[in-house]
């Protein structure tokens, strides 16, 4: 199998009209000057990111505070409806709900939430689809059908945040702490309205969640210039490169946007990320069984990552158990291949954590539940 080159489009894909303005999609002062425009005071547009970043609240019989009278005007014209759940699965004793959203144009999106001892995480999506074509992938398999909107993006994360407080996970009410963008579609394809949603995610309340851009990951495949320039944003996020093979010939064929930038290439952007942020990169790698799970593989991974004099303190591997797709030739590794391969890294100094996985019984590899609907 020879991987298919295919174009860096840094625009966006044609979609079928916009969602609706939303609250999330503005900063506090262009909210302030919507509502003005509106022919409402500016504070209410304060008051209303009260209810929705730090209160969570979303039925607007709760916003009290607001008239009645301008109550409705106020909902509808900043808190439209962005999407619907139209099925949401459970699993791991109820601290894994999976939701497949439906967007306002009928696209279907995935989010996943996870509850652990000292965290709970949600795993949210930035594209209908996506259209970065790794085989292996559920996703990618469908192709790309639109970006989300900056909005689209951060509501799932208020709802998993809302789902959380109000003790809806199994374990009683808690806090949402961290954010993974690792749910379906290219991120950094979508790159204007996920650097606009980890800023609503970063925000001070009310001007957005307040979260730790600590606790913040966005992945990517590897897109070189959009991964400098995230670099450069000044927020510092963590970065997760999937890279999932260390070399050219393979990568190719597993990550074909490889044919436009080189493991070189991308290795050298995932280094510039981290001398400008401070922040250790994640390399994510799907172990696929005799296909990129070798033990010299693990080898060559660890070479690549400390070339060039960069040493291994600024990256950490997370080999992760491959989410079979039904009918797909890419199944998971051996457990005792999984295991050799960190072995090997850890042997030449790459820090390495086999990842944990959740929600096998529920599709969770994102885009499963999609692609079954």
């Amino acid at each position: 199998m020879r991987g298919r080159a295919i174009p860096l489009v840094l625009t966006p894909p044609k979609g079928r009209g916009k969602p609706p303005r939303h609250l999330a999609d503005l900063s506090l002062a262009e909210r302030l000057e919507a509502a003005k425009e509106l022919g409402l005071p500016g504070f209410r547009a304060k008051q209303l990111s009260v209810h929705y970043f730090e209160r969570l609240v979303h039925d607007p019989a709760e916003m009290t505070d607001l008239p009645a009278k301008q109550r409705e005007e106020l909902v509808s014209g900043f808190l439209p409806e962005l999407m619907t759940p139209i099925k949401v699965q459970s699993a791991d004793k109820g601290t894994t709900v999976k939701t497949l959203w439906k967007l306002f144009d009928g696209a279907l999106v995935e989010s996943v939430l996870m509850r652990y001892k000292d965290r709970a995480t949600v795993c949210i999506s930035s594209q209908a689809g996506c259209g970065m074509a790794c085989p292996f992938c559920a996703t990618g398999q469908g192709g790309l059908t639109r970006n989300m909107s900056t909005a689209e993006i951060v509501h799932q994360v208020v709802v998993a945040a809302r789902a959380m407080a109000s003790g809806e996970v199994a374990g009683g009410p808690g806090r949402l702490s961290n954010v993974v963008f690792m749910g379906m579609g290219e991120p950094l394809h979508a790159y204007a309205a996920t650097v606009g949603a980890v800023r609503r995610l970063v925000d001070p309340a009310p001007d957005g969640l307040g979260l730790s851009a600590r606790h913040v990951t966005v992945s990517t495949v590897g897109l070189v210039p959009r991964i400098r320039q995230l670099a450069d944003e000044g927020i510092p996020v963590t970065l997760a490169l999937s890279l999932h093979a260390p070399d050219d010939e393979l990568r190719n064929d597993l990550v074909p946007i490889n044919t436009r930038f080189s493991v070189a290439e991308t290795v050298d952007a995932a280094y510039y990320y981290f001398e400008k942020t401070g922040r250790r990169v994640s390399i994510e790698y799907a172990l696929m069984r005799d296909i990129n799970d070798q033990a010299w593989r693990a080898d060559l991974l660890a070479d690549v990552l400390s070339a060039e004099g960069r040493g291994t303190g600024w990256v950490h591997v997370n080999p992760i158990p491959l989410n079979e797709v039904k009918g797909s030739k890419f199944t998971r590794s051996r457990e005792e291949d999984m295991d050799e391969f960190v072995r090997r890294l850890e042997r030449k100094g790459i820090a390495a954590t086999l990842r944990d996985t959740r929600g096998s019984e529920i599709d969770a590899a994102c885009g499963q539940l999609a692609a079954s609907e």
